[in-house]
C-alpha cells in the first residue's frame, strides 16, 4: 500500500505527478515523509485597517462585490473586494479564472498572502479558505521543499489526501499483533512467505517498529498522530508531539541499521601482534619534519593498536595539512618490517600518486618495495604487478577503487589504511578489509566531524584526533565578497603571480547551461579570462576529462608551468602545491561548509602567506552565516559543527557512503538529546538474546530502509 504510486491517489494529474517524481517524490510513502521545512502561523487575524505592507498578512474578511474575470488579459484575472468593518481590501488573483464561482457574495473567508498598496490594498494570489473550515482547522500550514513549478497549494492537497486515503485507513491494519496475522494452522515463516503478506507486513511494520513498551516509557504518540500532525497541526503542542516522535524513530532506526552494519566489528577480532622494528628509531629520525605533539600522540596510539593481538580498527581525523600521511607512514612501516604487506586506498588517482611519491621517498633508503595500482596503468603492467602482489614481492600497494578488484590478492596483508574515507561506502572498505585475515583497519580523513556525528557513524572505532598542525603554517586569509570585487580579485592574482606564486579558480559547473546562467563554469570562464590574465598561463581541469591529460594538467600545475588553475571541485583532495597562495571559489553559496574548507585548504601549504576568496551574490541568511563562519575561522571542527546545525545531517560527511538512510527531519545537533534515548534503547534491544524472535517488523523495516547503494545489510 505504502510503496503504491502516487497516481492511485484520487484526483491526480499528469502534469502534477511529474512534477513530484522531479523532486524524487514516486510513492505515497515518499509524499507523507516529505516533511515541512516550515510553518505559517495564521493563528493571529489582523484587520484590514492594521496590516503590514509588503508582508503576509492573516485576515478575515466578508467578499462584498461579485467576483469577475477580466478576459482581455493573458492573465484572466480574478477580482473583487473583501471587507472586515475596518476597511476595504482587493483580492486578486491571476490565471485561475477556475475560483470565480469559489467566493460567494456575502460570505466570509481567511485569506493570507502578502499586502501591497497601490490605488488601494491589495493583496495578490492568497492562500484562502472558508471561515468555518479556518475556525475548525489547524493555524500552523505547512511549507514544504519545493520547486517554482510545483505550487504548495499542490504539495498540501496531495498530502492531505495520502493522509486520508492511506495513512488513517492503515493504521487500523496497524494494530493488529501478530497472532491475528496468521492464517489458521499457518506458521509465522509461512505467512512471511507469502508474497502478499510480505506487503501487509511490511505497511505494519512501518508504523509498529518501534516497539510499544518504548512508547509507552518515553511518552511517544502513535505513528499515525504523528504523520497527521507533523503536516497538519492543530496546534503548536501537536506539533512538539509529532516531531518527537518522528525524530525519535529515525534515529532509533538508524542506531539500529548502524548495530547490523557494524556488528562485524563490534566483536575484535583476533589479529597479529607487531612488534617495533630495530630500524624503527632511524627511520622516524629519517622523517623530513618532526612529529607534532598530536601526531605524537596518535603515533603512540597505532603503536599500542599493532602491538595488540586484537585487530586494530581505528579513526584517524585531522584537518587539511595536520600531517595524517607522514603518521600512516610509520604504520606501514611497523606493518612491513613485521613480514606483512600493507594497503592504502585513494579515492581518486590524482591522490593515490601523490602518496606514492610521498611514500616511495620516504622508505627509499629502507628496502621496502612499493607499487601503485589504478585504473590507467596497462595490461602487461598490471598482470606483472599482480603477480608480484601474490608472490609477497610487493610490501606496500598503494591504489584507488582497482584494489578491491577480485583479481587483487595479498600473500599477508596486515594494515589496510583507508584515506579521505568519507569517499568510500562501508561495504567497498570491507572488500579491501577482507583481502587480509583480520588486518589491522586505519582509516583516515581530513573532513573534521563534529564529536557527536562521529560517535554515531564510527562508534565501534576507536578515534584519534590530530588537532595541531606543523610549526611554520601561516593562517589563510578568507574573504567573502560579492562579484563586484572581480577587478581587485583579479588585481590581486596578477601581483600574486608576478611575485611567482600561483592561483587557484574554483567554478561549479563544467560546462555552461541555459538554465543556470548566473553560475560559473569551467570552460566558458577560462575563455573569458584569458583576455583578463593576458600573458600569463592558465588551463582548466575537470572530472570529465581523461585521466591522462588530467593527470598531465596536474603535472603542469605541480611543476608552476601553469599560474591559474580553473577547475570544478575534482581538486578538492590530492594536490599539493606550497607555491599556491590564493584560492578564488566561484559562486561560493553553491557549495557546503566543509566542501569550501576543503578547497581552502589546497593553499597555505607552504610558509608564504595565503588567501581564500569566496564570491557569492546570494542575499540568503543561511548562505551569509556559513560565509561568515568560513571568514571568521579555520578551524575545521568549528566549521563541521556550524555546517551540521545548518544543514542537518542528511547530506553531511558522506553519510549516504555509509549505506544510511538519510536524516528527513532529525538533526544530530539540535536532536541531541533525543538521539541519547534513541541510542540507548537501541544498545539495550541489539544486546537483548530476543532480537530476532520478537522484533521481526523492526527487522525487516531496517533491512528496508538501509537497502541503499552502499548498505551491507
Amino acid at each position: 500500500m505504502l510503496k503504491a504510486s502516487i497516481n492511485t491517489l484520487t484526483g491526480t494529474s499528469k502534469a502534477s505527478i511529474s512534477k513530484f517524481n522531479k523532486i524524487n517524490l514516486h510513492t505515497i510513502e515518499d509524499l507523507v515523509e516529505h516533511y515541512p521545512k516550515n510553518y505559517e502561523d495564521r493563528s493571529i487575524v489582523v484587520a484590514i485597517n492594521q496590516v503590514v505592507l509588503n508582508q503576509a498578512n492573516n485576515i478575515v474578511a466578508k467578499v462584498i462585490s461579485v467576483p469577475i474575470v477580466n478576459q482581455a488579459t493573458k492573465l484572466k484575472v480574478l477580482r473583487f473586494q473583501v471587507s472586515d468593518n475596518t476597511g476595504i481590501m482587493n483580492i486578486v488573483f491571476y490565471r485561475m479564472p477556475y475560483l470565480v464561482n469559489h467566493f460567494q457574495l456575502g460570505h466570509y473567508y481567511n485569506f493570507y498572502g502578502v499586502v501591497k498598496l497601490g490605488l488601494s490594498l491589495e493583496m495578490s494570489s492568497p492562500s484562502h479558505q472558508t471561515h468555518e473550515k479556518y475556525q475548525s482547522s489547524g493555524k500552523l500550514f505547512p511549507i514544504y521543499p519545493s520547486t517554482a513549478t510545483l505550487s504548495q497549494g499542490v504539495i498540501r492537497k496531495y498530502i492531505w489526501t495520502s493522509l486520508n486515503e492511506f495513512i488513517i485507513p492503515s493504521y487500523d491494519i496497524a494494530k493488529i499483533n501478530d497472532t491475528n496475522l496468521l492464517a489458521s494452522g499457518d506458521s509465522k515463516d509461512e505467512f512471511l512467505a507469502n508474497d502478499d503478506s510480505k506487503d501487509e507486513l511490511m505497511d505494519i511494520a512501518y508504523f509498529n517498529f518501534v516497539p510499544p513498551q518504548i512508547e509507552v516509557k518515553h511518552n511517544l504518540v502513535s505513528k499515525q498522530y504523528a504523520l497527521c500532525n507533523i503536516h497538519f497541526p492543530k496546534s503548536a503542542e501537536d506539533l512538539t508531539k509529532a516531531r518527537k516522535r518522528l525524530i525519535f524513530e529515525e534515529l532509533f532506526l538508524l542506531q539500529m541499521g548502524l548495530y547490523f552494519s557494524k556488528s562485524d566489528f563490534k566483536t575484535k577480532k583476533k589479529g597479529s601482534s607487531k612488534i617495533l622494528p630495530d630500524e624503527y628509531n632511524k627511520f622516524v629520525t629519517s622523517l623530513p619534519f618532526v612529529l607534532t605533539n598530536a601526531q605524537q600522540r596518535v603515533v603512540d596510539d597505532l603503536i599500542k593498536d599493532l602491538k595488540s593481538t586484537s585487530a586494530a580498527n581505528r579513526l584517524i581525523q585531522g584537518d587539511v595539512g595536520s600531517g595524517k600521511t607522514l603518521v600512516a607512514a610509520i604504520a606501514l612501516f611497523i606493518a612491513v618490517k613485521n613480514g606483512y604487506q600493507a594497503s592504502m586506498m585513494a579515492p581518486t588517482e590524482v591522490l593515490a600518486r601523490q602518496h606514492f611519491d610521498y611514500l616511495s621517498a620516504l622508505f627509499k633508503d629502507f628496502n621496502i618495495n612499493i607499487d601503485i595500482l589504478t585504473g590507467s596503468i596497462s595490461k602487461k603492467k598490471r598482470e606483472a604487478l599482480l603477480e608480484n602482489l601474490k608472490n609477497g614481492d610487493i610490501d606496500i600497494l598503494i591504489g584507488t577503487h582497482a584494489l578491491l578488484e577480485d583479481c587483487v590478492v595479498y600473500k599477508n596483508l596486515g594494515v589496510v589504511i583507508t584515506d579521505e574515507q568519507h569517499r568510500f561506502g562501508v561495504r567497498q572498505r570491507l572488500t579491501l578489509n577482507k583481502k587480509g585475515h583480520s588486518p589491522d583497519v586505519i582509516v583516515m580523513t581530513a573532513t573534521p566531524i563534529p564529536r557527536t556525528l562521529a560517535l554515531i557513524l564510527y562508534g565501534d572505532m576507536d578515534i584519534s584526533l590530530i588537532d595541531e598542525l606543523p610549526p611554520g603554517r601561516i593562517p589563510i586569509q578568507t574573504y567573502a565578497v560579492p562579484s563586484r570585487y572581480h577587478a581587485r580579485i583579479y588585481k590581486f592574482m596578477r601581483e600574486h603571480i608576478d611575485a611567482g606564486k600561483q592561483c587557484y579558480i574554483i567554478c561549479p559547473m563544467v560546462e555552461e547551461n541555459e538554465k543556470m546562467d548566473n553560475l560559473k563554469d569551467v570552460i566558458s570562464y577560462s575563455e573569458q579570462l584569458k583576455g583578463v590574465f593576458s600573458g600569463y598561463t592558465l588551463e582548466y581541469l575537470h572530472g570529465k576529462m581523461k585521466p591522462k591529460e588530467k593527470n598531465q594538467i596536474i603535472e603542469n600545475f605541480v611543476c608552476g608551468k601553469t599560474n591559474i588553475l580553473i577547475s570544478t571541485t575534482v581538486i578538492e583532495v590530492g594536490i599539493n602545491v606550497p607555491n599556491a597562495t590564493i584560492m578564488l571559489i566561484e559562486n561560493a553559496e553553491r557549495f557546503g561548509l566543509s566542501q569550501l574548507h576543503q578547497l581552502r585548504g589546497r593553499v597555505g601549504r607552504g610558509t608564504d602567506a595565503s588567501h581564500c576568496i569566496l564570491v557569492s551574490d546570494s542575499t540568503n541568511d543561511n548562505t551569509i552565516e556559513r560565509l561568515k563562519i568560513m571568514s571568521e575561522t579555520t578551524d575545521g571542527f568549528k566549521i563541521a559543527d556550524t555546517d551540521l546545525k545548518l544543514r542537518g545531517s542528511g547530506e553531511l560527511f558522506g553519510t549516504r557512503q555509509h549505506g544510511l538512510p538519510n536524516m528527513k527531519i532529525a538533526n544530530m545537533y539540535t536532536d541531541t538529546s533525543i538521539l541519547k534515548i534513541a541510542q540507548e534503547e537501541a544498545t539495550a534491544i541489539f544486546k537483548s538474546k530476543k532480537l530476532q524472535k520478537e522484533y521481526q517488523y523492526l527487522i525487516n523495516i531496517i533491512k528496508e530502509k538501509f537497502n541503499a547503494e552502499n548498505s551491507i545489510l
